[in-house]
């Protein structure tokens, strides 16, 4: 029994290592697409978080490393748009054209999120793309896009006033901590850990 705790104490401690180190890196390099993740909007005005993802992946779009835009983030609980569609009319106004703009509306989890991104782009024939996040989030993107034949580079914003509180950070450090090699041996399943209370993507797709 203390094996048991020590390793998973072991497997914890690594993947806190792993989240701070990669949410340090930026690999942004030219792809086939910038895919956002998405966050709370606000009577359709995007959140200061999903601004700041927002306007990174505006800016990395801009300076030409991808000629696609993939706005991801379904409608929360008693909204009423999907944040994705708020992140698109976000990017319009800041001069992205609409043809350049894919949305994923419904996946309220960041694995519902990219594994409907990843049959999208797969359609496509896109499979190398840039992922934008938070710092502590990256990690977990880049373990799902790989799982699902992406391509993932990361590069996160630095912007985000989650980055800007370091109590806060720690807190979704933690959590990622967790999450990573929950998803990591899980795969989809582990959002019936970390999210319970979100049906899964298909039974929304299917109302």
């Amino acid at each position: 029994m203390l094996g048991v705790v020590v390793l998973a104490l072991a497997v914890w401690a690594a993947s806190a290592v792993l989240v701070v180190y990669w949410g340090s890196r930026d690999e942004a390099a030219a792809a086939d697409a910038i895919v956002v993740l998405g966050a709370a909007q606000y009577v359709g005005r995007p959140s200061p978080v999903l601004r700041a993802r927002l306007d990174h992946a505006i800016d990395l779009y801009q300076k030409g490393y991808a000629p696609l835009l993939v706005l991801t983030g379904g409608v929360g609980d008693g909204d009423t748009t999907s944040e994705a569609a708020v992140g698109r009319r976000y990017a319009n106004k800041a001069g992205v054209p609409e043809s350049a703009i894919l949305t994923e509306e419904h996946g309220r989890t960041t694995t519902e999120s990219l594994y409907a991104v990843s049959a999208l782009l797969h359609q496509r024939g896109a499979t190398r793309v840039i992922l934008v996040s938070d710092p502590f989030h990256v990690l977990r993107l880049r373990v799902l896009a790989q799982r699902l034949d992406l391509s993932p580079m990361t590069s996160p914003t630095r912007t985000s006033p989650i980055s800007a509180s370091r109590q806060e950070r720690w807190n979704y450090v933690v959590s990622e901590s967790v999450k990573v090699p929950l998803t990591f041996f899980l795969g989809r399943a582990a959002d019936r850990i970390i999210a319970p209370e979100v049906p899964p993507l298909d039974s929304i797709l299917k109302r």
